[in-house]
């Protein structure tokens, strides 16, 4: 048994299209001042974005992550990353002081 050569389609990432439909991640996350000290949390809980990224940069897998905070859903992981993938967005835009 021995190793298959790796062909472009397997590095190039999914099809065309298949995020095509982009998620509103404002309906997911919110910054409620008093709560949190005002980070951006889930809504309707007090975990915030930056716990949910902490656990997955721990290690922690999506199922992990749902499985010890029921009340989170697969939606809310992704609105955490597309939150945290335009901040990133919006703070390398912008002008160097």
């Amino acid at each position: 048994m021995g190793f298959r050569r790796a062909e472009t389609r397997d590095i190039v990432g999914p099809p065309k299209g298949a995020y095509s439909v982009r998620m509103n991640w404002q309906e997911f996350i919110t910054v409620t001042p008093g709560v949190r000290s005002g980070k951006p949390c889930i809504v309707g809980t007090r975990i915030s974005v930056s716990d949910v990224l902490e656990y997955l940069a721990g290690g922690m897998s999506e199922a992990q992550i749902l499985a010890d905070f029921p009340q989170l859903k697969p939606e809310h992981i992704k609105a955490v990353l597309l939150f945290a993938a335009e901040r990133e967005r919006r703070l390398t835009a912008s002008p160097a002081a």
